[in-house]
């Protein structure tokens, strides 16, 4: 009765998520195999179920048992199948360990066939059916939990950043440098990642632009998204759309992470059918502004080593964030290295989709991390830069692995160490054990 209950529960999610795009990318698959090379999956290992349109296949299977003619009457010619629970099993372990959601596969396809689409499908119907990692959804009921009474945290997280204050006050040689906590009126809210290394280095930014800004007590992460359960994603990005609004500000700035700005600036105002009183931008767009307004002093010099940029997917191919990050570095560096491809077409760093936070998978991530290191020490670089803390943790740990002997920062970093302050900033990025406990 157990199995036969979770196969039902992912049924129905399968059914309420048949939307006219899901049908599309469900129906128009040519089986052309274009997408097998721009997957870093098969082009790590070149097996036949790393290729997109084959992990697909699994989920049209049961498409087709349930609304084709033929699939419904005579199965076994358009392969067709009933969706059991093994086979439930084996589309869970697809869809969150060999697939990051990168969408290269669609930018592609020639028929612009989604499949991250079928694949987010494939989440919630295992999200739904107790299948999904245990760690992505205890993370992302911790958000939810936070969001119900913040006042139990908020008085410690106020003190935390009293300090860090401090620190802001050392660094930019200012007494009167300001770290506000949900200051009402603030033109700006930004909403960093949990460190003090999302924190630190942008309000020296703020400092040096002189924006007027103030910081959220939420995380920009959204664990619900990696989960593809819109219920707890709308509701953990509820948390930072009602303070926006509760602070009257007019701008939401997201910290550099790919995931949490593609769902709310691209997401959330589809789940909440809404257009808000605010703009939502990444941390990367506003830099690039400055840097462009001249807000910045920034001396090229301060970064002489050889700096590679890696697009994070979601920021790239999903946001269209490519440009700015190479105005900020052609302002703070003089010897960047591209990657070949870079931009929209640069490959998946293989820690997306919530991957990096699932230790069960570390040998699977770092087989699918290999493309991006060929990537890496093809440049020479010796910094390799990310705008998204999922790409950092894993590019930190490819590190290791493949022994690439290379620095990963932050875009922010480079910029507040090409701003010559009077006093160096260090923080340390968290490693991703620490991200999958919840650190």
């Amino acid at each position: 009765m157990a199995d036969n209950t979770a196969v039902s529960k992912a049924l129905q999610v399968l059914e309420r998520q048949l939307n006219r795009p899901l049908m599309a990318a469900l129906q128009v698959c040519a089986r052309c195999g274009v997408c097998a090379e721009a997957c870093h999956y098969y082009v790590a290992d070149g097996e036949l179920e790393h290729v997109p349109a084959y992990r697909a296949e699994e989920l049209r299977k049961v498409y087709r048992r349930k609304h084709d003619f033929f699939g419904k009457h005579l199965p076994n010619w358009v392969n067709a199948q009933d969706l059991d629970e093994a086979t439930l099993e084996k589309m869970a372990e697809m869809a969150f360990s060999e697939c990051t959601l990168c969408r290269r596969c669609t930018f592609n396809c020639p028929m612009g066939v989604d499949t991250p689409l079928m694949m987010r499908a494939l989440r919630a119907m295992a999200t739904a059916s107790g299948k999904a990692p245990e760690i992505l959804e205890m993370l992302a009921d911790a958000a939810i939990e936070k969001g119900k009474d913040p006042a139990m945290f908020r008085d410690l997280f106020v003190a935390q950043v009293a300090e860090m204050e401090k620190e802001l006050q050392a660094l930019v040689g200012d007494p009167n440098a300001r770290i506000t906590v949900e200051r009402e009126g603030a033109r700006v809210l930004y909403v960093a990642l949990a460190g003090a290394h999302t924190i630190l280095p942008p309000a020296a930014i703020f400092w040096a632009a002189k924006e007027d800004w103030t910081l959220s007590i939420y995380e920009a992460a959204n664990y619900g998204v990696f989960l593809g359960d819109t219920a707890r994603a709308k509701t953990i990005a509820s948390r930072i759309i009602d303070e926006a609004k509760a602070l009257k500000v007019q701008e939401v700035i997201v910290a550099e992470c790919g995931h949490a700005c593609a769902s709310l600036v691209w997401d959330a105002p589809i789940w909440f059918q809404e257009q808000f009183p605010f703009r939502v931008r990444s941390l990367v767009e506003v830099m690039a502004e400055y840097v462009q307004q001249g807000r910045l002093p920034l001396d090229p010099s301060a970064n002489p080593e050889a700096i590679t940029y890696h697009d994070s997917c979601n920021l790239a191919r999903t946001s269209g964030i490519y440009r700015e990050p190479r105005v900020i570095l052609n302002a703070v560096t003089t010897n960047l290295r591209e990657m070949t491809p870079n931009g929209l077409e640069n490959y998946c760093c293989g820690g997306g989709g919530g991957l990096v936070a699932l230790p069960e998978y570390d040998d699977k991530r770092m087989k699918a991390g290999k493309p991006k290191v060929d990537q890496i020490r093809k440049t020479g670089a010796e910094i390799v830069v990310a705008a998204c803390e999922n790409c950092r943790l894993q590019l930190g740990d490819l590190n290791a692995h493949y022994s690439m002997n290379v620095q990963i920062t932050a875009l922010a970093d480079l910029v507040v160490k090409a701003m010559r302050l009077p006093k160096s900033v260090a923080v340390p990025l968290p490693n991703a054990a620490a991200v999958a406990v919840g650190e």
